[in-house]
Order: structure tokens, then sequence, then C-alpha cells
């Protein structure tokens, strides 16, 4: 059993999860109990000395804790909690007076050997995500002209890593001197450490001012993004030094960090060459592995859940993504109370401002909802000098209906034109046009394509079991799926073909013989859009109706999906169907479906796989409706798959009907309180 007597150790969220065992409180005035076998503690800190004398006295070995290397999105000085930990059983791994059990793991060659490409995977996803050990940070913008420069890493001052790292000021003057004088031609930037910046903390470089040769750098910017346009970097101890490492820049080591000693950096403590002895020669990939994948103990950044460093990446890259798309101050004008409840937490983050007033002089960008109000939103960002943006339901949306003001599980932001409009250009129809996808990519992909037809989720979720009729057996089976006649998606995507009667007409005149099932929209069935052919049209022209029934149940069992911008054909696609299309929608016109017309734009041929990918991962956003944090689409699913199927209650007056409008009232409500 492990005993701990820290206070902020217990305060750590999802402790057991990082920190896995039976674990007991223990306090300075009562005598460690019977059964416990370990006392951990905080690294070094001053509050861990006592906790090390009890557990010395008592004969027992003592474990270091400490943050891991990718440890949050925010500053954990300003509260942001821990997605990381390290155990050590040995030391620490910034103390390098004595072996760590990070230093063991290196040397593990045997151990270290099946997760080389994984670690070569998890390096360039790093570096490409722009990720380091806080993760808020902006990236960097260089100057239009940039001379060359090196980069100096200032540290929080009293920092126990440069204490334990066997550095003290003084190795701080001298990488500073020699970084000048090595680099005569080059401008020297000083890095100023985030916990300095937000105030928290003094560093080491506290009075130093800029000159001809010096910069004091004093900007929050992302390391990734600010190691790209420098030639070389120089530190004591910090962790910049082995993310520079990894960005493939020369270090050179005025300390003795966990990362020199293994012939990766050029080291000039005077006690190099003892270091070096001790610890031998090592890779980069071996260092990273054992430092990241087997020293270091993750946790989800949402469920809480023990994870893998392959997660918070994914997890960070993801909500870093999030943030850099929606800087500044966005203006949604125009929006109804429950639309504004539903856009905020898509929009909002901790570094920008959402604003629905009708006026808003300080806007950076506007926000409409689809096309609607089109020319007055594009006056009114012309006239301010604007981006005009556009938000519409993602494809995997709710539980339920929109129109019974279900919030949405995902949205799109397009900042080029919108999906549906297939007369103009799309942030999704670029993303198609230059898709090529990595290796990662595409199994991921295949992944989620599988759970898809497993789950038999849709945009929707709604709808009873349906069996295709006996009487369709040795015929040609058609699904034509009906749409909201007013739908946007119809009037910017569609040329003669325009109404649901004219589909089926159309449908019937081309396939006399075939068996035609006919698939009223959700929305028309309920009365909240329109969109209804009559019951003797619609008996006239299809062999059978399906009302309350799950549009993936109907879409296996059929031959073909007709449509003519329905997102079922989209569905029919992902469930290896052929697909009809009498409009153009944005995944018509790449080689997957059957078109009535063409688009000039989309010249490419694409697979399952890439329309999968950038459709449902790279261009929506999802939302987690409890939490309101960015979620994956993969945990999408999963919410959805917990939820309670619905159905359609068409009937007015039924007790279903009357549940609907009930929820509806209790969704508006909803809104307004938030």
């Amino acid at each position: 059993m492990l005993g701990i007597y820290s206070s902020g150790i217990w305060r750590i969220p999802f402790l057991d999860n990082l920190l896995p065992g039976n674990r007991v409180k223990l306090s300075t005035r009562a005598p460690i109990p019977e059964g416990v076998t370990a006392v951990a503690v905080w690294g070094y800190r001053p509050s861990a000395q006592k906790p090390v004398e009890l557990a010395t006295e008592a004969g027992l070995p003592v474990i270091r804790l400490e943050d891991g290397f990718i440890r949050s999105l925010g500053l954990g000085v300003e509260g942001a909690p821990p997605l990381s930990m390290v155990i050590d059983n040995q030391g620490i791994y910034y103390d390098a007076s004595t072996p760590s059990e990070l230093e063991a793991l290196i040397k593990d060659s045997a151990g270290n050997a099946c997760h080389h490409q994984q670690a070569r995977d998890l390096m360039t996803a790093i570096v490409d995500s722009d990720l380091s050990k806080y993760n808020k940070a902006p990236p960097f913008s260089p100057p239009a002209t940039m001379a060359p420069c090196v980069l100096v890493v200032d540290q929080t001052f009293g920092d126990v890593s440069v204490s334990k790292g066997n550095a003290d000021a003084d190795a701080f003057r001298r990488m500073l001197d020699t970084a000048c004088a090595e680099n005569p031609d080059a401008e020297v930037w000083v890095k100023v450490h985030p916990d300095v910046l937000c105030g928290k903390k003094a560093g080491y470089f506290a009075g130093l001012k800029n000159n001809a040769q010096v910069r004091l750098f004093a900007e929050d910017v992302s390391p990734q993004s600010l190691l790209r346009h420098v030639k070389h970097v120089y530190v004591v101890t910090s962790q910049y030094g082995f993310e520079a490492l990894l960005a493939g820049k020369p270090v050179t080591c005025f300390g003795q960090p966990w990362y020199a000693g293994w012939g990766l950096t050029d080291d000039r403590h005077p006690q190099a060459a003892t270091l070096a002895a001790r610890r031998g020669n090592a890779t980069l990939v071996e260092l990273f592995i054992a430092a990241y994948l087997r020293y270091s103990h993750y946790r989800h950044p949402v469920t809480g859940s023990a994870s893998t460093l392959g997660s918070v990446v994914a997890w960070l890259s993801q909500q870093r993504q999030h943030r850099l798309t929606r800087t500044g101050t966005l203006w949604a004008p125009g929006l109804s109370l429950w639309k504004s409840a539903i856009l905020k937490p898509y929009l909002q983050t901790s570094d920008n401002r959402v604003r629905f007033a009708s006026q808003c002089p300080t806007a950076t960008a506007l926000i409409a909802w689809g096309t609607r109000g089109e020319v007055r939103w594009q006056q009114q960002a012309k006239q301010q000098g604007l981006p005009l943006w556009r938000m519409e339901d993602g494809f995997i949306r709710s539980s339920g209906l929109g129109s019974d003001l279900l919030a949405p599980l995902s949205l799109v932001l397009d900042k080029t034109g919108i999906y549906y409009d297939a007369s103009r250009p799309s942030d999704l129809e670029s993303l198609l046009n230059h898709s090529q996808l990595t290796t990662e990519q595409h199994q991921r992909a295949q992944a989620l394509w599988q759970k898809l037809i497993a789950s038999k989720l849709s945009k929707y979720n709604l709808g009873a079991s349906w069996e295709l009729p006996l009487s369709a057996a040795g015929k040609r089976t058609l699904l034509v799926t009906g749409q909201v006649e007013n739908d946007a998606s119809i009037a910017r995507g569609t040329a003669t073909i325009r109404t649901n009667l004219t589909l089926l007409h159309t449908v019937r005149e081309r396939y006399p013989d075939a068996f035609i099932i006919y698939k009223p929209h959700p929305d028309v069935l309920v009365g909240n859009r329109p969109g209804h052919i009559s019951d003797e049209e619609m008996h006239h022209l299809a062999d059978c109706i399906a009302l309350d029934a799950d549009i993936i149940e109907c879409i296996q069992q059929v031959d073909e999906v007709h449509t003519m911008t329905s997102l079922s054909g989209f569905e029919a696609l992902m469930h290896g169907k052929k697909v009809f299309c009498y409009g153009m929608p944005f995944y018509a016109g790449w080689g997957l479906t059957t078109d009535e017309y063409c688009c000039e734009r989309r010249q490419r041929r694409l697979t399952i796989s890439d329309l999968l990918y950038q459709t449902l991962i790279s261009y929506p956003t999802y939302i987690h409706p409890e939490s309101k944090q960015c979620i994956s689409p993969e945990m999408a699913m999963d919410w959805l798959l917990a939820q309670k199927r619905k159905s359609l209650a068409t009937k007015r007056g039924s007790g279903q009907y009357l549940q609907r409008q009930g929820r509806k009232l209790q969704m508006l409500l909803k809104a307004m309180k938030n």
C-alpha cells in the first residue's frame, strides 16, 4: 500500500488512474500504519522533506512523482489539471546526481525495441501538431524579414531542476555569454518561461535589457512554432532542449538535464564527461520511448480513465485546432435565443470573445447560420471589413430532431462557403480536393467506418426497426429519401428536380419495374417542416412507405438509394450501397455516386476513406453535451450509442407527440437559462 502525506497529491483529479494501486492518507502527527510499503512525495519540493525523513526512519522506500512531459492544455500554475504523471522508484529524472528509473529505461534496449514505430509516429505528431508540456500558447508569427537567430532558454528562478541538474545562476550567465560569442552574426533571443510571462514566477534573466545582439523574447508562443525559426538552442536544464531535439535542432546544455550525456547534445557542464560515462549512448527515439511511453502515465482528458500518449496527443491537437480557428471577437447576430445558446459552446474558447448583439464594432469575424440572410450578412461583413463564416449542423447530430430543439452533438464552421452549397467552394470541398491520408489517418477512417456500420448511427438516430416487404423478393429495390423542401441544400444544390413529388415521379418513370420504397423526412412526418406528399400519390408511385423507420435499417436492406441532396446518400455510401444523386450534394462528383449533374471543381476520384475522414473527422466540431468540451467523433458516437433511441411520434394529440412538445419547451427554457 502506498502512503501519501501531501494534500496536493490527493487533490489531483483522477489520481486513481494516474497512480494505480491502493493508497492511504498519512499524517506527520501519527505513526505510519502497518501495511504501508512505500511513501510517495512530489519530486523534491520542500514539502517532501519531512515525509522523506519519516519514510527513511520507518525503513520504507520513497517514490517520487512529477508532472509528465506532455502535461496539460493550460499552465499548472494557473490550475490546469495534469494529464500525465511520472512515477520513479529510484530517484527522479531531473536529479543528475543519481540514476533514476528513467535512466534505466533508456538503457533497456530490449524493452524499448517494440515501441520504435509508435515512437516515431508520435514524435512526428507532437512536432506537426505544435505540442509541448503546456499547450495553450498560440503559434509564433515571424516578422516579414527575420535575421538568423539562436535561442537561449530561461527558466523559473530557484527551479529545483536547475540545482538538481548541477547548475546555478552563473550557468545562465555563461550560457548567454557563450551564445553571443559563438554566434556574432546572429540575433540571440532569450526565451522567457511561461510561468514568468503570466506573472506567477521570476526568471534568471529578470533584469536583462535588449541590446544590439540580444533580445528578450517575452511572447507566449508554442515551442515548436518558434523552434522552426531558430538555428541553435542553448539551455541549462529546460525541457525545451529535448523539444528542440525533436525539432531537429542542435542543443547545447550548460546543466545536466535528463536528455544530456547520451551523445545527442553538446554538453558544456564541467562534469559532462562523468555523466556521459555513466549514461552511455542512446538514440533520440530511445529517449522518447523511455520518457514519454514507459516512464509517463496518462489519463484520458475527458473521461479521466487510464489512457495513452496517443490519446492525449490527439485530444490536445484537437483542442489547439479548435482554439486557433476561433481567435478574436466572433460576432453572430440575428440568431434566436435558442440558436445563440447552442452555438456558444462551439464558438467560445478561453481566449476569444463571442457576441450575439445586433452591433459589434470590435468584431473580427461575422458568423451566419448557413445561408440564411445571405445578402444581409454579406453586406454587413463587407461594410465592416469582416470575413463571413457560416455554421450548420454536422452529420452526426443528435438522438432526435433539430426542429424539436434538441442541441446538436456536432456543428461545422466553414470559412469559405458551406458544404451543401454546390454553387461555390467550401472548406469541405477543399479538404476533399486535397485529401492525402497518412497511414494513421487511413487506419482511423477504417476503424470509424466499421464503428459506423456496426452501430447503425445516422444524423438523427430516430425510428423503429424495419423489414423489407416479402413482395420485394426478386426485384431491384430502390430507396427514395424525401427531404424538407425549403431546405437550403435543395435551393443551393439542385437544378430541375426540387420537390419530393418530382423526385418520386422521376424515379418511377425511369425504373418502372423496380420495387420503390419512399421514406419521408422525419421533420416532414412530424409536421415541423414542408415537403408532404399526399397518401394517394405516395402509394401510387411507391410500392412501400417507410414511415417511423430507422433510415439505416432501410438503407441496409435495399440495393440503391435515390436522393436529391439528402445526407442519406452519404450514409448509404458508408453502407456500401449504390447512390443516385439528382442534385449535387457534398458527396457527389467524386466518382462514388451516379450523378445527374457534374461539378467542374470536383475533379478527383476519392475513396470512401477519404470521404469519411474529411467529412466526419476533419470538417465538423463535436461538443460533449454535458462537459461542453471539444471531443472526437469516436467519443461523440459512444455518447449517442448510450442514448435511448426515440420514435418519431407523428400523431398530433398522441402521448408521444405531447412528450415531444414538452421536450421542446424544456430545451427552450434550458437555452434561456444558459
